[in-house]
């Protein structure tokens, strides 16, 4: 059985649609993450008040959105072909874990799209990988 994925993604969240010979499915998965240490928040100093430096910060964000792409990859490793869209650096961060799980030569495409519905993105799954 041939198995196809399409996922759209962002550091908020995942939307994966799983193609296959008898079903199509889609799951979303959410990302839990914390504000990252970066972003500007009311002209607070980057040091918080418990004391938690940025590098601290950094890190538990880098080990968030590691446990993230894991579930996502756990829910597309046994697809046969995988199409990633979304509107930032998520598509290319996971990418670059597929390579490293030695599951890039799956990717048939990468594409910047912006915020779609569920039911778009399942379109353009079927559209791209569903034959």
């Amino acid at each position: 059985m041939r198995v196809r994925v399409g996922l759209w993604i962002d550091h908020r969240k995942a939307v994966i649609v799983t193609l296959s010979d008898e079903a199509e499915a889609t799951r979303t998965v959410e990302s839990n993450l914390e504000a990252h240490s970066g972003s500007p928040r009311s002209g607070k100093s980057h040091k918080s008040r418990s004391g938690v430096g940025e590098s601290t910060r950094e890190r538990h964000f880098e080990g968030q959105l590691n446990q993230y792409y894991d579930e996502v990859i756990a829910h597309i490793r046994d697809a046969d072909a995988i199409l990633i869209l979304g509107p930032g650096e998520a598509k290319g961060e996971l990418k670059t874990r597929l390579e490293r799980d030695g599951l890039g030569n799956r990717i048939v495409a990468i594409e910047t799209a912006d915020k779609m519905t569920d039911r778009q993105i399942a379109a353009i799954v079927r559209a791209r990988v569903g034959g």
